[in-house]
C-alpha cells in the first residue's frame, strides 16, 4: 500500500501533467507487485512536443518539492521517457508507444489511484 507521504509527490506529479495536458492518466500502486519501486504514474501525450512539456514541468514542479530523479530514460524523440524517483516511477508515451509497451495490462493486477483520489485540482481532459 502507498505511504501517505508518496502521495503528496505523486499528486504534484499528476497535477503537473494534467496541467501540460496529458491524458489516459493512471496512478498505479506497485508496492505489493514489485521490489524496485511503490507506484507507478502512467500517462499520454499527443505528440512529442507535449512529451517533452509533460516531461518538464513533472521535474521543475518536484525539484521544488525537494525531489529530483534518480534516473531518466528515453527523450521525446523516442515517444517514451522514464522519469524515476526511487519510490515511484513515471512513465511518459505517446500513444503509439503506450499501446506497444502495454504497462497499463502488464500490471492490471496493481490497484489504481484516480487523479481524485490524491486530491489533484482536476481531472485529466477528455480524449477523442
Amino acid at each position: 500500500m502507498l505511504t501517505p507521504d508518496l502521495l503528496e509527490p505523486l499528486r504534484v506529479t499528476v497535477e503537473a501533467a494534467l496541467d501540460r495536458k496529458a491524458f489516459q492518466v493512471a496512478v498505479l500502486d506497485v508496492s505489493e507487485l514489485t521490489s524496485f519501486t511503490d507506484g507507478f504514474v502512467i500517462c499520454s501525450a499527443a505528440n512529442l512536443r507535449q512529451l517533452g512539456a509533460i516531461a518538464d514541468e513533472v521535474g521543475r514542479r518536484l525539484r521544488t518539492a525537494g525531489r529530483r530523479a534518480l534516473h531518466v530514460e528515453g527523450t521525446p524523440h523516442s515517444e517514451w521517457l522514464l522519469l524515476d524517483y526511487g519510490d515511484f516511477v513515471v512513465h511518459l508515451f505517446t500513444e503509439d508507444k503506450r499501446a506497444y509497451y502495454a504497462l497499463d495490462g502488464l500490471w492490471a493486477d496493481a490497484p489504481r489511484l484516480s487523479p481524485a483520489d490524491l486530491g489533484a485540482d482536476q481531472e485529466p481532459p477528455a480524449r477523442g
